[in-house]
């Protein structure tokens, strides 16, 4: 089988140590995580993670049925790139006096839809919300502008299937 991307999606209780242990097995598995983002769910109590893979399909299902064996994960699921909706946030630290060059600001709010999170004396924070090709095009784009610092999210995604949590539970 051939490898292609993946999200899961594994909901679990909140519980110390977890996150750690799930990763573990990506290890053993030789599995390397893309990305991974953490946070609550729509039900109260319940915590979420979404972590991408480039991986074959038998691969992930394996790995999806190892992390549903522990205690506090309630579900887990592994999607399709099609099957999901997904995007990223990235922040991009830039000397202020690149502000000053004509039509900088313009053409970043035009044609990259960059929204300005901070201005500075020294430096200028950038927000930029999309697809991992688009962030990249515009961390591509700003690097000969002195880019200071840059840092960009895991993925977080739902699931187009309207199926709920709650049906799962």
């Amino acid at each position: 089988m051939s490898k292609r991307y993946y999200t899961l999606s594994v909901f679990t209780e909140n519980k110390i140590g977890l996150l750690n242990r799930i990763t573990a097995m990506f290890t053993r598995q030789h599995i390397n995580i893309e990305s991974i983002a953490a946070s609550e769910s729509e039900i109260d109590g319940i915590h979420r993670y979404t972590i991408v893979v480039f991986e074959d399909k038998n691969a992930v299902q394996k790995l999806v049925k190892q992390i549903e064996k522990q205690v506090e994960v309630l579900k887990a699921f592994h999607h399709e790139e099609e099957e999901t909706v997904f995007q990223e946030i990235a922040l991009y630290k830039l000397p202020s006096k690149t502000m000053n060059k004509a039509g900088f600001m313009e053409e970043l709010i035009r044609n990259h839809n960059v929204r300005l999170l901070s201005v500075e004396e020294a430096f200028m924070v950038l927000e930029k919300t999309g697809q991992r090709h688009e962030t990249q095009a515009l961390l591509n784009y700003l690097q000969p502008y002195g880019l200071l610092e840059f840092v960009r999210s895991g993925r977080v995604a739902v699931t187009k299937p309207m199926a709920t949590l709650e049906s799962y539970l």
